[in-house]
């Protein structure tokens, strides 16, 4: 039996023209604006470096911050091979600050994409010495939580320095999201008193069966966090309602799913990697399978994910009919306030 929808919320990868990338992001920018006018918990912005897509989803967040006043605002997820755990929390603590306590960063560990092409440029002369384990990820919790980060503070002359992340905002280490496929992901994140993203990729380590796979995720994340059942996770899959869609675009996105389709048979590569079905149908025909779904029935929160490559118009069919049709088949009310 699912529970009701709590929180419906969607992700975006905010795709850019490299000759015009103003209108990318304005684009984006305009889709989280309609997300708050519909009625969503959250958006949710993915992080590509070195492509045509959000490179700095903290900036991008801050200015979204400024154009809405309620609706929240995550990041799935910030790799934080690229980045230094320090100044991030910085970043992070300042545009939560500035959004009002809206900000949900989701986070990953591990090497960056390419290292070995990138290494050189990212961190020249030192990227032997840098650890990409979760031990990354405890240095950013621990600097966003209030831990000291300094052995000074103090006055020096004029200046007032203090020993922890500035500004401190005391909710942002509750809204910490961990972003996993693996089950030693899912209970490091559950043992460290994170929240849990679950996206449409996962490692087929024991199974071969996604939702299967998925679901053994949650209930290990749960069984190693201290709220148990009540730990929060989101569950984010691909799907693409067409209850107003025109046949032009229930014929693309048919054919976007078909294309994607065989991916989702098998484990994929060395690393065994599942991928979820797209979802696409009218809202009732999704919410049933949903309600099918061994790991969606474990879940009260949810950051459906737009598909990559398509229009502006499309995304606001989707997230439209996702607010007024299927949001209320899964037992979801709007936001409001």
């Amino acid at each position: 039996m699912s529970r009701p929808l709590r929180k419906l919320g969607f992700l975006t990868i905010g795709l850019f023209d490299e000759a015009d990338p103003r209108a990318g992001h304005e684009s984006t920018l305009g889709i989280i604006e309609l997300g708050e006018q519909l009625g969503f918990d959250s958006a949710w912005v993915r992080h590509r470096h070195l492509q045509y897509g959000i490179s700095s989803p903290v900036a991008v967040l801050a200015a979204a911050s400024q154009r809405t006043r309620r609706i929240e605002l995550g990041t799935a997820v910030i790799p934080l091979g690229w980045e230094n755990p320090l100044r991030l929390a910085e970043d992070l603590a300042t545009v939560d600050v500035l959004s009002g306590g809206r900000l949900n960063p989701g986070l990953s560990a591990g090497p960056p994409t390419h290292w070995e092409h990138v290494k050189d440029a990212l961190y020249p002369g030192t990227a032997d010495a840098e650890d990409f384990s979760h031990q990354r990820v405890r240095r950013l919790l621990d600097a966003i939580r209030g831990e000291p980060v300094t052995t000074f503070r103090g006055t020096e002359g004029f200046e007032v320095y203090s020993d922890r992340v500035q500004p401190h905002s005391p909710g942002l280490g509750r809204r910490l999201w961990y972003g996993g496929g693996s089950l030693g992901s899912a209970r490091w994140a559950g043992e460290n008193g994170m929240n849990f993203l679950t996206s449409s990729v996962v490692k087929a380590e024991e199974a071969a069966d996604f939702a299967e796979i998925q679901l053994a995720l949650i209930r290990a994340f749960r069984a190693h966090h201290p709220d148990g059942d009540r730990a929060r996770v989101s569950q984010g899959l691909v799907v693409i309602p067409t209850d107003s869609a025109t046949a032009e675009q229930r014929a693309k996105y048919a054919e976007y799913a078909a294309n994607r389709m065989p991916r989702t048979t098998t484990p994929q590569g060395p690393a065994r990697l599942m991928f979820a079905p797209d979802l696409v149908g009218t809202s009732a025909e999704i919410a049933e399978r949903l309600h099918a779904h061994a790991a969606y029935r474990e879940v009260d929160e949810v950051a459906f994910a737009l598909p990559f490559t398509f229009e502006h118009a499309d995304y606001v069919q989707i997230l439209t009919d996702i607010a007024t049709k299927l949001g209320p088949e899964l037992g979801w009310s709007p936001a409001t306030g």
